[in-house]
């Protein structure tokens, strides 16, 4: 299993970064009131409604998609045994992409050696970051994936970056306070998912195929790229140590 990404102190940020992930805390932070008032949870949330919980299923059946951003999202989880020697506290995650039609002009999915274009103009998604959820439904880290594992269209991480801003889940359905969470967590945890792309590539470009002529791409031996550990109240906290750091009086509600 590979180690958590070391990431650069809050501090580093200029300002305006900083400010635009404290605009984002009182978001996340008010959709867990909601929730936790009406004794649930961002998972239990989504879940609302199914009967069972199968493994591998996505949550809800035919995934969250906003057709004005062409931001998207599911939920699912793995069978225990595969997580038994990592990450044993997990319930499940999110994946999030974003397809064509969002993306910054520009973007070209990347030369990669078995590259084969999809059919239609939005079929060409990009997966961005996916995040692992604990038993009490709350993030626990954020991580990124190679390409077999959602079958995605690779694009290099700083275009990958540059769709992130796009990601908004701006719906009703099929829950409004996790659709709030969502979209707001990207923006909490923007410089982190940043770093996550980058060490994502990174990690591409070492890794060699175990088996002769087996594309890094395809090989089931490299799943997660890159990982890093998220607690949301000490997360906001330090946002709001980085933001007195910088001389402004901001302070983050709930913090």
């Amino acid at each position: 299993m590979i180690d958590p990404i070391e990431l650069p102190p809050l501090t580093d940020l200029d300002t305006s970064r900083l400010e635009d992930m404290a605009d984002a805390a009182p978001w996340v932070l008010e959709a867990y009131r909601v929730l936790e008032k009406s004794s649930t949870n961002v998972v239990a949330e989504l879940l609302k409604g199914s009967e069972d919980f199968f493994q591998w299923d996505h949550y809800p059946e035919n995934d969250v998609f906003d057709w004005e951003s062409n931001a998207q999202y599911y939920y699912h989880a793995h069978a225990p045994e595969d997580r038994k020697d990592t990450w044993i506290d997990e319930h499940g995650h999110f994946h999030t992409f974003m397809r064509p039609k969002g993306m910054p002009e520009g973007i070209e999915p990347a030369p990669v050696p078995d590259f084969e274009p999809l059919e239609g103009d939005n079929a060409e998604l990009s997966h961005l970051v996916a995040i692992s959820m604990n038993k009490a439904g709350f993030p626990a880290r954020l991580f990124t994936v190679n390409r077999w594992v959602t079958g995605e269209t690779w694009y290099a991480a700083d275009d990958v970056i540059r769709m992130l801003d796009g990601f908004e889940i701006d719906m009703a359905l099929p829950s409004w306070p996790v659709n709030i969470w969502i979209t707001n967590f990207f923006r909490l945890y923007r410089p982190t998912i940043e770093a996550l792309l980058l060490a994502r590539d990174a990690a591409v470009a070492e890794w060699t195929p175990r088996k002769k002529g087996k594309s890094v791409f395809t090989d089931s031996k490299l799943e997660i790229t890159s990982f890093a550990d998220v607690a949301v109240d000490q997360h906001i906290l330090a946002i709001d140590a980085a933001l007195a750091a910088h001389g402004s009086q901001v302070r983050i509600a709930g913090a």
